[in-house]
């Protein structure tokens, strides 16, 4: 279970947040800045139900996840993962690396293997970008067409465009296994 800023979880920082808003503007051939936090605020609406979708999360954060110790290999709970930092008991004191194994695969799935029993807390980064301008062009272009949609169309009940959904399905990740690793 992610414990916090898990995908969905999307709060932008103040250059990305700029670049975004930037975009969705561009989409809405907007120019005044007089609605600006709320394009912000749809911009990262849009970001955290592409994340949803795609099972990715965007742009890469710092997560702690919440995993049972019980010896075998367990999928962390986001992906694409970057780096896993720690792994520590629920209080917060490092683990003896004796106890516990980690892996990134080439999927960019993170696995960590824990022994002892009880729930132990797993630190790690994951997302497909660093940053805004980082993040794959389709990608992007489907958060502005969304939040575009999302501000544009607040009184309406008019669908979303389906090219939101075609921008984003090629970074679809779908798990049909469980998280069994041998």
């Amino acid at each position: 279970m992610i414990d916090d800023n898990g995908p969905g979880a999307v709060t932008l920082g103040a250059d990305d947040r700029a670049l975004a808003v930037a975009a969705v503007k561009a989409v809405l051939r907007v120019a005044s800045g007089d609605e600006d936090d709320l394009i912000a605020a749809f911009a990262e609406s849009a970001l955290g139900l592409a994340e949803q979708f795609t099972g990715r999360v965007m742009i890469a954060r710092a997560l702690r996840e919440s995993v049972t110790a019980r010896g075998g290999w367990q999928r962390l709970g986001a992906r694409p993962v970057r780096a896993i930092s720690a792994v520590e008991t629920r209080g917060g004191s490092a683990l003896s690396a004796e106890r516990y194994a980690i892996d990134i695969d080439a999927a960019g799935d993170g696995w960590v293997r824990v022994g002892g029993g009880g729930l132990v807390v797993v630190r790690y980064a994951a997302g497909i970008a660093v940053e805004w301008a980082g993040l794959p062009a389709p990608l992007r272009q489907g958060v502005a067409l969304l939040a575009a949609y999302l501000f544009d169309e607040r009184d309406a009940s008019v669908a979303p465009p389906a090219a939101v959904t075609a921008l984003w399905r090629p970074f679809r990740r779908v798990t049909l296994r469980g998280s069994v690793r041998c």
